[in-house]
C-alpha cells in the first residue's frame, strides 16, 4: 500500500506513483495525516510506503531533510521520478479580484508564477474540499488547483498559459530498510553526517574523507543539533555501494556519525535542481587588501 501526507497533491503523488511504478496497481492513496504522522506510520508498519515530495535528487528540500533525520532511522528513500505539473488558474468570471484560494503544496510550486501575475494568494488547508474552496472564492475569485481537479463551471483564466512554466515535479518513494543493500550503478546518496565533537577543523578532516573516494558533494547544508554540535547534509554521485561502504567506514574511524537518508538510482536527474545567477562583489582584491591593511 501507497499512503502520503495530507499536506501533499493527491493527483501529483498519485501520477507519481503510476510513472514510478510504485502502485503495484492501488488506485488510491492513503491519507496519513501530518508530516510527522505519515514518517511515524511508513516506520511502523511494514504493508506501507510514502510517495513524498523531495524537491530534486541532487538538491534535497530542506524541510524533508529535518524531518527524515529526526524520524525513525529505518526510513530511507529508494526511488525518484519526476511528473509535469498540473498547476492551472480558474475562475467562473473574468471579472476576477486578484486573489485566488490555493492550498499548500500549490503555493510551493507555483509561488514564482503567482508573483509573476500579481496574484495575491490566499492558504488553504490541502484538506479543505474543492466545494469549499469554491464558495470561499465566491463569484469572481480564483483558484488555483490540479487541471483533473477544476470544478463544473469553472474554466481556465487568462494567465493559466504562465502555469505551463513550473518545472517538472520530483518525488521519491519512501521505504523502511535495516541494512544498505548492494547496488551496482551510478546513485544519488543524501547522507547526514556530523563529527562526535565540534573543533576547529573537524568539518576540513572530513570533507578530506570524501575528496580520498573521489566524491563531488553537489549538495552540502549544515544545520545545528539540539547537543550544540552541528549536522550536515549532502546530495552526491557515487560508483556502487562498494565504495559508499568505503566511505562510511572511513567516516566511523575518525568518529563521525552519520546516517543515509537516500539512495536513489540514477545518473542524471532532469530537469535539474533550481538554478541562481549570483551577483559578487565588485570590491577588488587590491582595495580588499588595502582596507585590511588600513584596519590593523
Amino acid at each position: 500500500m501507497l499512503g502520503k501526507s495530507e499536506r501533499e497533491s493527491a493527483v501529483h503523488a498519485r501520477a507519481a506513483a503510476v510513472k514510478g511504478g510504485w502502485d503495484n496497481g492501488d488506485s488510491v492513496l492513503l491519507e496519513l495525516g501530518s508530516r510527522t504522522s505519515m514518517l511515524a506510520t511508513i516506520a511502523a508498519l511494514d504493508a506501507i510506503n510514502g510517495v513524498v515530495h523531495i524537491g530534486h535528487p541532487s538538491q534535497p528540500d530542506p524541510g524533508l531533510e529535518r524531518r527524515l533525520l529526526s524520524a525513525d532511522n529505518s526510513l530511507v528513500l529508494t526511488q525518484s521520478v519526476s511528473i509535469d505539473s498540473q498547476w492551472t488558474l480558474v475562475g467562473r468570471s473574468h471579472e476576477s479580484n486578484g486573489t485566488a484560494i490555493i492550498d499548500e503544496a500549490g503555493m510551493r510550486d507555483t509561488r514564482q508564477v503567482l508573483r509573476t501575475l500579481g496574484i495575491t494568494p490566499q492558504v488553504v488547508s490541502t484538506t479543505m474540499s474543492v466545494d469549499d474552496r469554491c464558495t470561499l472564492a465566491g463569484e469572481h475569485g480564483m483558484l488555483v488547483l490540479e487541471k483533473a481537479a477544476i470544478p463544473a463551471g469553472y474554466f481556465e483564466l487568462e494567465g493559466a498559459s504562465l502555469f505551463a512554466s513550473v518545472p517538472p515535479l520530483w518525488y521519491g518513494l519512501l521505504e523502511t530498510a535495516e541494512e544498505l543493500y548492494d547496488f551496482t550503478e551510478r546513485t544519488q546518496i543524501w547522507l547526514a553526517f556530523g563529527p562526535t565533537e565540534d573543533h576547529e577543523g573537524s568539518l576540513r578532516i572530513t570533507l578530506n574523507v570524501f575528496a580520498e573516494h573521489s566524491i563531488d558533494l553537489q549538495h552540502l547544508r549544515s544545520q545545528r543539533a539540539a547537543n550544540g554540535t552541528h549536522v550536515f547534509l549532502s546530495s552526491f554521485a557515487i560508483a556502487d555501494s562498494t565504495v559508499l561502504r568505503s566511505l562510511l567506514a572511513q567516516l566511523s574511524a575518525q568518529e563521525v556519525q552519520y546516517r543515509i537518508l537516500a539512495i536513489l538510482p540514477g545518473t542524471q536527474f532532469i530537469p535539474g535542481p533550481d538554478a541562481l545567477t549570483p551577483v559578487w562583489s565588485n570590491m577588488s582584491q587590491s582595495a580588499i587588501a588595502a582596507a585590511s591593511s588600513k584596519a590593523n
